[in-house]
């Protein structure tokens, strides 16, 4: 028996299509891959176009203050500037130990020069015990813990004037450092103005600032919209092969 070398069998090929069926199912793929491509990769690009460095009020702050805390003729109102602007960067979270170590060292010393000089003392005592209960406990939910975390941030946020309420208050004791609390290092004086420009200053535009159903909108798009146009394209994915099935005769 002779076999015809021309027959296609079961052969399928997508980039290779041999029938009229699997030609238009390669482009309708190729089509819908696109249209997919370009709502993904086509709004990032946008967001990098459109997007600009725009500062938070901590940092807007920082900057006013910071070259007269560098050459040490800060006042009291700029000392609390500089306090409470480095401790909104350490409320935030994923902050490498170099820069915290900066930032809690730009924290304690605003804290002990906004101390009077009869108190600084009795400042430092009190961030030892502290730092001495942290290192000695297992477990977050012990009392004497809590009593020294919740007494020292009652004595300290005043200082800066924050608010019992205000959530920094609650991690001002945890940011704290006995550790060169009485100057500003070089480290710190070289590098806390980087690290408060890459926490307070956000690249924002129209498509992060434009609120739709209640969602920014590039959350929206990128965290809804998406996944809902995915699944529309998948749909017409199966309507279409219907409608070419027909065309071509061709019965499931």
């Amino acid at each position: 028996m002779i076999m015809d070398n021309n027959t296609n069998g079961y052969h399928i090929s997508f980039f290779k299509p041999t029938t009229p069926q699997a030609k238009s199912n390669r482009n309708m793929v190729i089509w819908l891959v696109l249209i997919w491509f370009i709502a993904i990769f086509g709004f990032q690009v946008l967001l990098k176009l459109l997007e600009k460095p725009t500062p938070e009020n901590a940092y807007l702050d920082f900057q006013k203050v910071w070259g007269n805390v560098e050459n040490g003729t800060a006042n009291y109102e700029e000392l609390m500037m500089l306090g409470q602007s480095t401790l909104s960067v350490l409320s935030k979270v994923m902050i490498n130990t170099e820069e915290r170590t900066v930032l809690n060292n730009a924290l304690s010393n605003s804290i002990y020069q906004l101390t009077a000089d009869s108190l600084k003392e009795d400042l430092l005592l009190r961030i030892h015990h502290f730092e001495n209960v942290k290192t000695s406990i297992e477990d977050i939910s012990d009392t004497s813990y809590i009593t020294a975390k919740m007494k020292l941030s009652s004595e300290i946020s005043s200082r800066l004037n924050i608010s019992p309420l205000d959530v920094r208050s609650k991690i001002l004791p945890l940011e704290l450092s006995s550790a060169n609390i009485e100057t500003i290092t070089d480290d710190t004086k070289a590098n806390l103005p980087s690290i408060m420009k890459k926490y307070l200053v956000h690249n924002q535009s129209v498509l992060t600032d434009a609120k739709f159903l209640g969602f920014p909108f590039h959350y929206f798009y990128t965290a809804i919209f998406l996944l809902i146009m995915f699944v529309v394209l998948c749909l017409l994915y199966c309507i279409f092969t219907d409608k070419l099935n027909a065309k071509l005769n061709i019965a499931d």
